[in-house]
């Protein structure tokens, strides 16, 4: 191998689902509209329905540590009602509902269809996420097809949130039983857009990562996926490689494997 086709190396892709492949930010805003369309026209959130977004993420964060068990789901429809509960808003509980099983509805990122069969046709794909079976499988139905991954590994089934390293040793285990994949002899590559759920645990343990940045290489793109530059500064992320998409990746192992 060349140090210019440094890609050509791995033999299965493992990927964070929402967030790097769905637009998870996107989708969560339009479910919390019937949350935020309740607040003064002044407030932060009605201004920037992102802040309403990133704290509808901390509350499901201190949901997960609280109930690292609890089926994801029903972690969003929490979050939903502790959200805005401390909003001062009231919400039936079918809104709760409708944010639970939103993660099924919402869209690919347009360069990740395309992207992925270009990736497909050169590694086996494998999705670790922390949503549940229920919203993923409609997720790789309705808005991923028709890219077949070869493996789903969910949180519901591993009994624990990313970015527990349970969660990768379970990876692991089962990517080298079920694919022949073996971490220990890098066969696999991790491509994700969480820093704090994916790249921080990624570097702990030893696994070689991209980074989909998706703007979150600028403060105003951080989104809910870390603060970069404070983790960056801390040490905590240990990406080898940067892409803005999917889309930009697959591109780069295109070109590295000779594709037409």
């Amino acid at each position: 191998m060349s140090n210019d086709k440094p890609f050509t190396s791995f033999k299965a892709l493992s990927f964070d689902c929402y967030g790097t492949l769905i637009n998870w930010e996107g989708g969560l805003e339009q479910a919390l509209e019937p949350i935020v369309s309740q607040l003064p026209s002044d407030h932060a959130h009605s201004k920037n329905p992102n802040l309403a977004v990133q704290r509808f993420n901390d509350l499901s964060d201190e949901i997960q540590e609280e109930q690292p068990k609890l089926r994801y789901d029903i972690n969003l429809a929490t979050a939903a009602k502790k959200l805005a509960a401390e909003l001062g808003v009231s919400i039936p509980e079918s809104v709760a509902e409708a944010v639970g099983a939103g993660p099924r509805k919402w869209s690919a990122f347009p360069d990740t269809v395309a992207g992925l069969e270009i990736l497909k046709n050169h590694f086996k794909l494998i999705i670790l996420s922390n949503v549940n079976n229920e919203n993923i499988k409609a997720t790789v139905a309705d808005n991923l097809a028709p890219v077949e991954f070869d493996a789903i590994y969910t949180a519901e089934n591993i009994g624990s949130y990313k970015p527990s390293h349970n969660n990768f040793q379970y990876l692991f285990e089962h990517a080298k039983k079920e694919l022949d994949i073996d971490f220990e002899k890098g066969d696999l590559l991790h491509v994700a857009r969480s820093l704090t759920a994916d790249h921080v645990p990624a570097k702990e343990i030893g696994l070689r990562s991209v980074w989909i940045a998706r703007g979150g290489d600028k403060k105003e793109g951080y989104g809910v996926g870390g603060n970069y530059e404070e983790l960056l500064a801390k040490g905590k992320v240990g990406f080898e490689w940067k892409f803005d998409t999917i889309g930009d990746f697959a591109k780069e192992v295109a070109r590295q494997f000779g594709d037409a």
